[in-house]
């Protein structure tokens, strides 16, 4: 049971994760033309490939998310470093990961209800 509870802790930091992914580039978006606006990222996945590559037991306050300023774009005249393409990419992105996320848990919770139902 303990392995079926760390897949579940590791699921969710990533929908949390890319949940805050999504509010960051829906940010930078709606950023794109104010003046000095550098964009922002959000990163989780390094903590959480090192958790589950550790095989321990982690809490989802262990695999927190940061946000960060990459400051490895060009910045325009405005000292703004957002493009549309850029972000919309980055949305598709995260879409698919948070979709992979999301259908590996009910995978998950499914596998445990019908092993709770075979007697």
């Amino acid at each position: 049971m303990a392995g079926k509870v760390s897949i579940i802790n590791y699921l969710e930091a990533g929908i949390k994760g890319s949940g805050m992914r999504q509010a960051a580039i829906a940010n930078n978006i709606a950023n794109m033309g104010t003046p000095g606006y550098r964009r922002v990222d959000v990163t989780f996945e390094n903590r959480l490939a090192k958790a589950i590559a550790d095989g321990k037991e982690v809490s989802l306050d262990e695999l927190e998310q940061e946000i960060i300023r990459p400051k490895n774009t060009t910045v325009d005249a405005n000292g703004n470093d957002v493009t549309l393409e850029m972000e919309i990419g980055a949305m598709v992105k995260n879409v698919s990961m948070q979709k992979t996320y999301l259908r590996l848990l009910a995978r998950t919770y499914r596998k445990m209800q019908s092993a709770i139902t075979l007697k």
